[in-house]
């Protein structure tokens, strides 16, 4: 078993609690992103984490200057490292850094598996290595974007949604596989959609689980569909992610709803698969352009 996500990788920078979350989305592996964080540092250096042919990418929230990072045992330039930046470790190469200095950071787990089989969906070579400097950040403002995305997810897991997760982790894993292994862009040969039985039946799924509890993998394997192919083939098709068009269901599901003066808007949100009533306005404003109540009101104008 892997050391390099969750709370066996919280043990190798001495925190007590590491929430993480793993996405299965790739048929060839698991990707996971974990949260570390600790204000009160051992000053010592992190244990050494079981080799492995995979990828750590940490996500820093804070700034960490004069960090010292080691691979092999080998000592790197020590370098400042803003909140924002990222940091690449190979773990064929045995990372360690000091915790001498607060810090709180997204760890992200990307294995080698993988990388081949976003390569392999790509139609390009297989990626030999991530080119990167050890110890050095980069301001990579993709990765900074999607971190914070999983930010909210990572602090309530339990209502966490599983196609966000699968969607953001590929995201990840196709930018880190382009920007970092130089691979190329998606031929545009491969960019045809779903057969017409092949998306409805994904929007058939969809609609039967508003809340969220199918995964891009489930869909894929009811499509006879890889998962890179298929959520590449749904966005050709339908004009948004999964994810996306499920969301604007919740949102479709949830205008018959308010026309219910009688139905209070927590309890519209539930029954349309939000995890609460905040979650339910955000994404009713931001997709329908008024909240809930003003709709509501509008409506019986």
């Amino acid at each position: 078993m892997t050391e390099a996500y969750g709370q066996r990788l919280g043990e190798r920078f001495r925190v007590e609690t590491a929430p993480a979350m793993v996405t299965r989305a790739c048929r060839k592996g698991e990707m996971a992103v974990t949260e570390l964080r600790c204000d009160n540092p051992p000053s010592e250096m992190s244990a050494s984490i079981r080799q492995e042919d995979a990828f750590l990418l940490t996500l820093h929230l804070r700034d960490v200057p004069g960090r010292v990072y080691c691979e092999g045992g080998r000592r790197a330039p020590v370098c400042d490292v803003r909140a924002g930046e990222t940091c690449l470790q190979d773990l064929k190469r045995d990372p360690t850094v000091l915790l001498d200095k607060p810090y709180h950071s997204l760890v992200f787990y990307l294995p080698r598996a993988v990388l081949d089989a976003i390569a392999d969906e790509a139609n390009s070579p297989r990626i030999r290595d991530l080119s990167y400097k050890p110890g050095a950040g980069v301001n990579d403002a993709t990765i900074s974007s999607l971190g914070r995305l999983l930010l909210p997810a990572l602090g309530q897991p339990d209502q966490a949604n599983r196609l966000f997760l699968d969607h953001v982790l590929l995201a990840f894993g196709v930018h880190v596989a382009q920007t970092y292994g130089g691979m190329r862009p998606v031929s545009r040969l491969r960019q045809s959609g779903l057969a017409p039985w092949r998306e409805r039946r994904a929007k058939e799924i969809l609609r039967a689980n508003l809340e969220g509890g199918v995964s891009v993998k489930d869909l894929a394997r009811e499509c006879g569909l890889s998962t890179a192919h298929f959520a590449r083939a749904f966005r050709v098709s339908v004009g948004v992610t999964p994810h996306n068009w499920l969301v604007e269901q919740r949102i479709e599901l949830s205008k018959k709803k308010l026309r219910d003066d009688r139905l209070p808007l927590a309890d519209v949100a539930a029954e349309c698969g939000f995890s609460d009533q905040s979650h339910f306005s955000r994404h009713f404003s931001r997709i329908v352009g008024a909240s809930p109540g003003a709709w509501r009101q509008a409506a019986k104008e």
